[in-house]
């Protein structure tokens, strides 16, 4: 498999589980301004979309969007503590919250990180997150992981999109819950070798 990434972008979500499921991976970086993967070849060509996350399957399959990526890859490795079996009220608990984290947290840090965005636009963004935010904290007041007592693919997403808040310079603070959590989640072996991987920490 190659799995297509930029540096901290949500392409880290399947890069932690590549890595929690030991399965084997290589990277290919993607610069997403200009649309080229490293070797210079248009990335359009893998992903129409012209973002990443992109997964290249052994066929040369391309399967994009992480949330599916993520399940894609537990499933193939049988990572059932991961990723609960289709059809179980789990599974649908643990889509409801990888949907939760793209259409209410991703898309809606997204613009943040966009010049065209005014500056009005942009405080009520980070105002619609600071409400979700609090609906986190709530919960994480009364489970480690999202979906109880251990890490699954939510957590893998979750992680990745809050670590967005540091270049945002938003302020975590009245959030102690979501902080142990992100700290909890940043100690798992694979989430560090993902990170130092990307060239996210030493």
């Amino acid at each position: 498999m190659r799995l297509y990434y930029a540096p901290g972008a949500c392409s880290l979500s399947p890069h932690i589980i590549l890595r929690e499921t030991n399965t084997p991976f290589t990277l290919v970086k993607v610069d997403v301004a200009a649309k080229t993967a490293e070797d210079g070849s248009d990335f359009f060509a893998v992903n129409p979309n012209g973002y990443v996350p992109a997964l290249q399957l052994d066929d040369g399959t391309i399967l994009t969007e992480g949330p599916a990526i993520v399940q894609y890859i537990a499933d193939q490795a049988g990572a059932t503590a991961l990723a609960p079996r289709n059809g179980t009220l789990e599974r649908y608990k643990l889509q409801s919250w990888l949907n939760f984290i793209s259409a209410e947290l991703h898309k809606t840090f997204s613009p943040l990180f966009g010049t065209k965005m005014p500056e009005s636009g942009k405080a009520v963004m980070t105002e619609r997150l600071h409400e979700r935010f609090g609906v986190l904290e709530k919960h994480l007041a009364g489970s480690p992981y999202l979906m109880g007592e251990a890490f699954t693919l939510p957590d893998a997403y979750l992680f990745t999109v809050l670590g967005w808040t540091r270049p945002l310079k938003i302020d975590m603070e009245r959030y102690p819950h979501i902080g142990s959590y992100l700290a909890r989640v940043g100690q798992r072996p694979t989430v560090r070798a993902a990170m130092q991987a990307e060239g996210l920490v030493k």
